[in-house]
């Protein structure tokens, strides 16, 4: 059979014939239908990722939805490295596997299931949004920004204000839900100015950029609040813009912020798997929020480092070559 593989950390995998899986007791193989390339996947093959782990050689890919022998069509969460999804076909314990609703392209599904899995543990687990709260999504217009915007409204969220750099890409997330939009491509005063206008009095804060734009963001928010006692719950997801920020310590004692991460670890695996399951079969009431080319597996290594345009995403198709990689992008464009 044939995967991806990495030989060299922060090198592109290689599409090689390797051996087929042995399933250890407890495991099941599954036939690979798509697998998505998005930042965490990358992130694992550079041995970048704050999990850590660099055993060489790897196969990437962090989840993906699959076939069972009995004919299943299966979403895999969360393979550890160095065994990936970016295979024909996988050994997985049998009870990580997690059925997929009828009638969802598995292309679809493999695109959709991380950065909406992003949004929805954020927002239920850390941020744990009530109805008609107000919510910023600071990098709005990415993959899981646009994810977010979208389940904020669908959980009931009374007002949404969407930040991101594109203006472009902002007005299109207005679209899925957004009531209003800050653009980060201006002076920072100016910035900091629009995000005390536009979401002063916020109840959440789900921050996919870090950085400057989160220092901006909070300095305006705290300039602007009408009541510094009302909580300010920020839940750190991503550093798309960068791995540090500056926190002044008078920030935290003007007004009750409280500050969380959600990632991996930042809650028990019996949650998070609960959660993925429940955004499952929430899934076909949602509509897409990222266009999506699906791409045969063989060509891995040239589509590895391809520039997509904001709100896309490429989803390999380990079986079934060409043909079906066509036929499957045509499916998702339709939508889930």
């Amino acid at each position: 059979m044939y995967a991806a593989v990495v030989h060299a950390l922060g090198q592109p995998p290689r599409y090689e014939s390797v051996p087929e899986p042995v399933p250890e007791p407890g495991e099941v193989v599954v036939e690979m239908l798509a697998a998505a390339l998005y930042p965490l996947v990358r992130a694992f093959a550079s041995g970048g990722h704050y999990t850590g782990g660099d055993a060489l050689p790897l196969t990437p890919g962090f989840d993906g939805v699959g076939r069972t022998a009995d004919g299943a069509l299966v979403y895999v969460p969360a393979t550890e490295p160095p065994h990936g999804t970016m295979a024909e076909r996988i050994a997985v314990p049998a009870d990580a596997l997690m059925p997929v609703p009828d009638g969802l392209d598995p292309v679809a599904v493999a695109a959709a299931m991380n950065p909406a899995s992003s949004a929805w543990i954020a927002l239920r687990e850390r941020a744990r949004l009530r109805p008609g709260e107000s919510v910023l999504v600071l990098g709005a217009t990415g993959n899981a920004g646009r994810a977010a915007v979208r389940l904020a409204r669908d959980q009931g969220a009374a007002e949404i204000v969407a930040a991101g750099r594109d203006p472009r890409a902002l007005q299109a997330v207005s679209g899925l839900g957004a009531d209003r939009t800050v653009a980060l491509d201006g002076p920072d005063e100016e910035v900091a100015a629009a995000f005390g206008s536009a979401a002063a009095d916020a109840d959440v804060v789900l921050d996919y950029l870090w950085e400057r734009p989160a220092e901006l963001a909070l300095d305006g928010i705290l300039r602007c609040r009408t009541d510094l006692a009302r909580p300010l719950r920020w839940v750190q997801v991503g550093s798309a813009a960068g791995p540090d920020m500056t926190l002044p310590s008078a920030w935290l004692r003007k007004a009750d912020v409280s500050i969380c991460g959600s990632g991996l670890g930042s809650i028990p695996g019996f949650r998070r798997t609960a959660a993925l399951r429940e955004l499952l079969a929430h899934l076909p009431s949602l509509e897409p929020t990222s266009e999506v080319t699906a791409l045969p597996l063989s060509e891995v290594e040239a589509a590895w480092q391809s520039p997509l345009p904001s709100g896309s995403r490429i989803v390999f198709v380990p079986s079934g070559g060409g043909a079906r990689a066509s036929a499957a992008s045509e499916a998702s464009a339709a939508g889930a």
